[in-house]
C-alpha cells in the first residue's frame, strides 16, 4: 500500500461555470461565483478622524489598478496586480460610507495606556463597540460591514502580553481579585466594588480583536478590523523615512485580501471548490481551554461546519471538563458530542432539505469511544460518518534534486488509513514556493469510519483553498481547522453562559474572521 504520488491541484469554480486553479485568476477573468448586490458595498467606518480619512482614500485608490513592488528575482505570477475593485467584483464600492463614527485621539490615549490590562483592553474596545451598537440600534441607514480602523497603538498595547512603558502608563488599580471574580460567577454580591461596570472588564480576554468580535456577536454586526499602517504605510515612517512595516510593497496583496473578505462578509461567495462531491459536509471541532477562575468546566467546545456550497456556520457547544491536562488533549462526553453534531445537522437539513450522504469530522486528536458513540447517535444510518485526525508534522521530510522544494500536493500514503500530505510546496502556476523553510506535511489519520484514503487527501487539499479571509493561491491548513483557534478564542473572549441546555444561535462563519 505504501506509495508516493502527486495529487492534481484542486480547481475553483467562478461565474459562468468556469474553473481554474488560482482564485485571483478566476476573479479577474470570470468574476465571483455569486453576483454581488447591485448597489455594491454598503459600509460604515469607525476610527479616528485621520484613520477614517485614510481609509476613505484607500477605498478610492482600490478602484484603480494597484501593483505590488516585486524584486526582479521574484516571479510576477506569485503576486499579480489588483485590477480595481469594480473590475474584479463587478459591483461598486463608493468611497463615501453610509455611516462614519469618530473616536477622538484623546479618548484612545485615555484608555490604551492604562496600567491594568483588563481595563485597558475593555475600555479601548468599548470606544468602538459602543458606537457600532448604538448605530445598529438607532440609525436608519443599513450597513453590511463595519470597518474598524485602528491606530498601531491599539495593536501594540491591546494584546495578551502587552506592557505599557512606564513613561506612558496611566495608573489604574485592579478592581477585583481572581478569587473574588470566581465567586461572583456563582454568587450575588451587593458591594459597590462588585458592581457590573467595575467587574465586567475581567470577564473578557485581553485581545482587542477577539473581544470586539465577541461583544458584537449578539448584534450580528459584521466587522473588518484594519490597522492604519496597513492601508497608509507611507504615513508611518521609521527613523530613515521609510514605511516602518514595509507594507508599501504589498498594497496589491492587501487590496486582494481585504476586498475578498469584504465581498464574502457582505453575503457573496467569491468561489467554491469545483470538484467537490454533492451531499458532503465537513465539520472541524474547536476547543478552547478556559481561565482558571471559570466555573462549570475547563474548556468550551464548538464546531465549524462547511457545506459543499462553500458556506460555513459556527455552532457553540457545551462548557465542560473536556481538557485533560495529563495528556494535553480534549474529548467530549457522549451526550455533548451528540448535541454538537445534532446542531450542525439540523442546520444542514434546513439549508438543503436532506441529511448529508457523507459527514467528515476533522480534529487534531483521535476520537475516543465515548465521543465517537455520541457522534454516531446524531447521524442517520444512511450517512457515512468518518473521523479524521489532522496535524502538522515535522517527523518526515522530502527533498528534491532541484532549487525549489517538494511540489504542493505530494502525498506519501503509508497505509489504507494513514498518509502525509504536503499542502505547502512549490506551485507551478506561481513558479515559486511562497514560503521560506522546507515545507512540512500534514499527517492524516482516518481514525474512525470507512473511506478511501485518496478521497480524504483530495478533500483536505481542496479545503485549503476555502479561506475567504485572504485571496492567495492556497492555505497550508484546511479551513475546517485553520480558524479553529480563532473561533474558540472569540467564543470564550467574553463571559460564558452556564446553561448548557440552551444552545446559542449558530452564526455564519463570516462573523468570526
Amino acid at each position: 500500500m505504501i506509495k508516493l504520488l502527486k495529487l492534481n491541484e484542486p480547481r475553483l469554480l467562478f461565474r459562468h461555470n468556469q474553473a481554474i486553479e488560482d482564485p485571483r485568476d478566476g476573479l479577474a477573468l470570470f468574476g465571483t461565483l455569486d453576483e454581488g448586490k447591485p448597489f455594491g458595498i454598503r459600509w460604515g467606518v469607525v476610527g479616528t478622524p485621520d484613520g477614517i480619512q485614510r481609509f476613505k482614500k484607500w477605498v478610492e485608490k482600490i478602484n484603480s489598478p494597484i501593483y505590488d513592488i516585486v524584486d526582479e528575482s521574484q516571479p510576477r505570477d506569485a503576486r499579480p496586480p489588483f485590477l480595481g475593485f469594480e473590475t474584479i467584483f463587478r459591483i461598486p464600492w463608493s468611497s463615501k460610507p453610509a455611516l462614519e463614527l469618530e473616536v477622538l485621539d484623546n479618548e484612545i490615549s485615555g484608555c490604551v495606556y492604562l496600567e491594568d490590562p483588563h481595563q485597558r483592553v475593555y475600555k479601548t474596545v468599548d470606544l468602538f463597540s459602543s458606537r457600532i451598537l448604538k448605530a445598529v440600534t438607532n440609525e436608519e441607514s443599513h450597513v453590511d460591514v463595519w470597518f474598524v480602523v485602528i491606530p498601531d497603538e491599539i495593536y501594540k498595547y491591546c494584546r495578551p502580553k502587552s506592557v505599557v512603558e512606564a513613561d506612558l502608563r496611566i495608573g489604574s488599580k485592579r478592581n477585583i481579585s481572581s478569587k473574588e471574580l470566581k465567586l461572583l460567577k456563582t454568587q450575588t454580591s451587593f458591594l459597590p466594588e462588585h458592581q457590573e461596570d467595575k467587574v465586567a472588564p475581567y470577564y473578557f480576554e485581553l485581545n482587542f480583536h477577539n473581544q470586539l468580535k465577541a461583544r458584537l456577536l449578539n448584534s450580528r454586526a459584521l466587522t473588518q478590523i484594519i490597522r492604519e499602517s496597513t492601508i497608509a504605510p507611507w504615513d508611518f515612517p521609521d527613523g530613515r523615512g521609510n514605511p516602518a512595516r514595509s507594507m508599501d510593497k504589498m498594497q496589491a496583496s492587501v487590496a486582494w485580501n481585504i476586498s475578498t473578505a469584504v465581498f464574502y462578509k457582505c453575503g457573496g461567495r467569491p468561489w467554491k471548490i469545483n470538484e467537490i462531491r454533492d451531499g458532503v459536509c465537513y465539520i472541524g471541532l474547536v476547543f478552547k481551554q478556559l481561565p482558571e477562575n471559570s466555573v462549570g468546566g475547563n474548556a468550551c467546545c464548538a464546531a465549524q461546519m462547511f457545506l459543499d456550497s462553500g458556506d460555513g456556520v459556527v455552532f457553540k457547544g457545551n462548557v465542560g471538563p473536556w481538557y485533560n491536562p495529563e495528556v494535553g488533549d480534549y474529548h467530549l462526553d457522549r451526550e455533548s458530542a451528540a448535541k454538537l453534531v445534532n446542531l450542525a445537522l439540523d442546520t444542514y437539513k434546513a439549508n438543503t432539505g436532506k441529511m448529508p450522504s457523507e459527514l467528515f469530522l476533522h480534529g487534531r486528536v483521535q476520537f475516543n469511544d465515548d465521543e465517537w458513540a455520541g457522534f454516531r447517535d446524531a447521524v442517520e444510518n444512511d450517512t457515512n460518518l468518518v473521523g479524521v485526525k489532522i496535524r502538522e508534522s515535522n517527523d518526515l521530510k522530502l527533498f528534491r534534486k532541484a532549487k525549489m522544494p517538494v511540489l504542493r500536493g505530494t502525498a506519501y500514503i503509508h497505509s489504507k488509513r494513514k498518509a502525509y500530505l504536503w499542502s505547502k510546496g512549490y506551485i507551478p502556476r506561481l513558479q515559486t514556493y511562497p514560503g521560506r523553510e522546507v515545507p512540512n506535511p500534514l499527517y492524516i489519520d482516518v481514525c474512525r469510519g470507512k473511506v478511501d484514503i485518496d478521497v480524504v487527501l483530495n478533500d483536505i487539499l481542496a479545503l485549503t483553498k476555502l479561506n475567504y479571509n485572504t485571496c492567495i493561491f492556497a492555505d497550508g491548513v484546511p479551513v475546517t481547522l485553520r480558524f479553529a483557534d480563532a473561533v474558540g478564542e472569540i467564543l470564550t473572549a467574553g463571559p460564558l453562559s452556564d446553561n448548557n441546555d440552551k444552545p446559542e444561535i449558530p452564526l455564519p462563519f463570516r462573523h468570526y474572521i
